[in-house]
């Protein structure tokens, strides 16, 4: 059930059956030679209504610009800042909170969004008790990484070994070949690909990442590897949801 197709009453009669709602967040990003700027969001909204398909559960609209600074030294990243990310988590939760809801289930796409979906979320709670709204001891959110699901990664390094990197990866852009096979992306990559080293600013990310991948082979992706990462995701986080959903 997606929240942006339903009506304020289809919502209601949802709050009297769950409290639960899963909200996808990604990021708009670089994503190498070959991979959509656009790929966390995609995986994490594909994934995330999958998810939701399979639980019953309300899936509210994709955050789609994350905490992606370092990346901002190449053409089209988008960023917002952590601090600005933090308000905007805290403004969802607090909406919807108002409304009813009380477990908040994040399927996140990208890396850089974790620290700050925490911090996010212990902002959230003392704000909410501030506000002395309704519900406020009953709110609770957790972050699920999709791409850090034991399924994924265990599938990833039969897949790809050591070629699937740490960003960029062959995994994810799996993912979008299978969302989107129409928008599928051929470059010539160098068979020569940094990893390793530490992430500071924005510039020192390009020199030291000069194509933005990070460790990783995405020539080896395919839809059918898509289809198999997306279908392992879902059914791994579909089982972590429930149990978040119906935990006191």
């Amino acid at each position: 059930m997606l929240l942006h197709l339903s009506t304020w009453p289809e919502v209601e009669t949802y709050l009297l059956q769950s409290t639960g709602i899963i909200l996808p967040i990604g990021s708009t990003e670089q994503h190498g030679p070959t991979g959509l700027i656009g790929t966390d969001a995609i995986c994490a909204e594909a994934i995330a209504r999958g998810v939701g398909e399979a639980t019953q559960a309300m899936v509210g609209p994709t955050i789609n610009v994350g905490m992606a600074l370092h990346h901002t030294a190449f053409p089209g990243t988008i960023s917002l800042r952590p601090t600005t990310l933090i308000q905007v988590v805290r403004d969802y939760i607090t909406c919807l909170s108002k409304a009813g809801f009380s477990k908040f289930y994040f399927i996140n796409g990208h890396g850089g969004n974790i620290a700050t979906l925490k911090a996010a979320f212990s902002e959230t709670y003392a704000y909410l008790e501030d506000l002395q709204i309704h519900n406020a001891h009953q709110v609770q959110c957790q972050v699920a990484n999709w791409f850090m699901c034991s399924s994924v990664y265990k599938l990833a390094k039969e897949l790809y070994g050591d070629q699937e990197g740490s960003h960029a990866t062959p995994s994810e852009v799996a993912v979008t070949q299978f969302v989107y096979p129409e928008a599928i992306k051929q470059a010539p990559l160098s068979p020569e690909v940094a990893k390793g080293h530490r992430i500071y600013s924005a510039a020192d990310f390009r020199l030291h990442y000069p194509d933005g991948r990070m460790g990783s082979n995405p020539a080896l992706a395919t839809p059918e590897h898509g289809k198999q990462f997306y279908d392992a995701a879902v059914k791994e986080l579909s089982n972590s949801y429930l149990e978040f959903v119906n935990a006191e």
